[in-house]
């Protein structure tokens, strides 16, 4: 039996649903998982990792996306965001987390990629966690705003939905989702 195609997970959903610290723990629970790295514009937030993007000017970007380098790319609130090639080490599956738009651009050319949408307990808990992250209130109204629109867009693309009201249990039940994509794949069990 051949080994099989490394299998791309798509982490999507609202800003402050927590997409960054799931695919931290994800990452650190599974190494088989490989995270691509995303490219955005915008400037790093106080705090904020320095591996949590990578940070660049608008000239660098836009020299990637005339090369051809992005798998996908998105201007969002302003700022580029966008998904390398991914690069996966051998035997290893790509996961990528990203906003709704790229994950339907992922979707439309790897139609095989798992999505999980991820969605936060509640629009006051999203407001609250994107406060406390340090955005202000003018942008946390305008995310807030923005994932009013893309929830039916995300919720119809969707392979799963995981609300995270537990980070624990958000990340044991995509974990278990992954082992299942994985099984399914290895024992070439299609549909």
């Amino acid at each position: 039996m051949t080994a099989a195609a490394p299998l791309i997970f798509i982490v999507s959903g609202p800003g402050g649903v927590g997409k960054g610290t799931i695919v931290r723990v994800l990452v650190e629970r599974d190494p088989l998982l490989w995270l691509s790295r995303s490219w955005t514009t915008r400037q790093q937030r106080p705090g904020e990792a320095d591996d949590a993007y990578v940070f660049a000017d608008r000239d660098a970007f836009e020299r990637r996306i005339a090369n051809g380098s992005f798998l996908e790319w998105t201007e969002f609130l302003g700022n580029y965001y966008g998904t390398p090639l991914p690069d996966p080490t051998a035997g290893q599956d790509t996961v990528l987390e990203i906003e709704v738009d790229g994950a339907r651009q992922v979707k439309a050319i790897h139609p095989e990629a798992t999505l999980i949408f991820v969605l936060p307990p509640s629009r006051d808990e999203q407001a609250r966690r994107l406060r406390g992250r340090g955005d202000p209130d003018d942008k946390v109204d305008e995310r807030v705003r923005k994932a009013e629109e893309e929830e039916p867009i995300g919720r119809a693309l969707a392979d799963h939905i995981v609300v995270n009201d537990d980070l624990d249990r958000t990340v044991e039940e995509m974990l278990a989702i992954i082992e299942q994509h994985r099984r399914r794949a290895h024992h070439g069990v299609d549909h």
